[in-house]
């Protein structure tokens, strides 16, 4: 299956490696090139048990690459999760502009039918924002799927690996 992640910090890129590994086709965007850069040169950013080795050897693989370019990551896709951050707004509540924004673009890309995937942390009622902004942008189908966090005391990558 072709995936694209988009947000590589502790969410997208864990994701994103352990889908690849399972053998999908997975792009990773990001529009921070510094920390891109540092990827493609097997550089990891967060400290994850186990996360460098698979991204090193799924990166050889040729299954897992980084890129910016969200517009033709969605086009070549299946399936797209949004992994962005979300910063506490100045009332204490999740600030949505980043998932939202990139509602739009993903909108904007499509091609055809894909599965949006809401990976990030947000309250009850933003997959029907997301939905809402996407058909503003496109008449494709699509479904939208929130995919909450299942954490506990371990590390990612094995709550991953128990749920997938």
């Amino acid at each position: 299956m072709k995936i694209t992640i988009i947000g590589t910090g502790y969410v997208g890129l864990v994701v994103g490696a352990a889908l690849s590994d399972m053998g999908n086709d997975v792009i990773c965007i990001d529009n921070n090139l510094d920390k891109l850069d540092q990827l493609k040169q097997g550089i990891i950013p967060i400290y994850e048990p186990g996360l460098e080795e698979l991204v090193k050897s799924n990166v050889v693989e040729n299954r897992l690459k980084f890129s910016s370019d969200l517009d033709n990551a969605v086009k070549t896709s299946e399936v797209c999760f949004i992994a962005v951050g979300t910063p506490q707004d100045e009332d204490g509540s999740a600030d949505l502009k980043y998932v939202l924004g990139v509602a739009e673009q993903i909108g904007k890309a499509m091609n055809g039918y894909k599965v949006i995937v809401d990976k990030s942390t947000v309250p009850v009622g933003t997959a029907e924002k997301v939905t809402e902004i996407i058909k503003k942008h496109t008449d494709y189908e699509f479904d939208v799927v929130v995919a909450v966090a299942v954490l506990g005391g371990s590390s990612r990558l094995i709550a991953f690996d128990r749920v997938a």
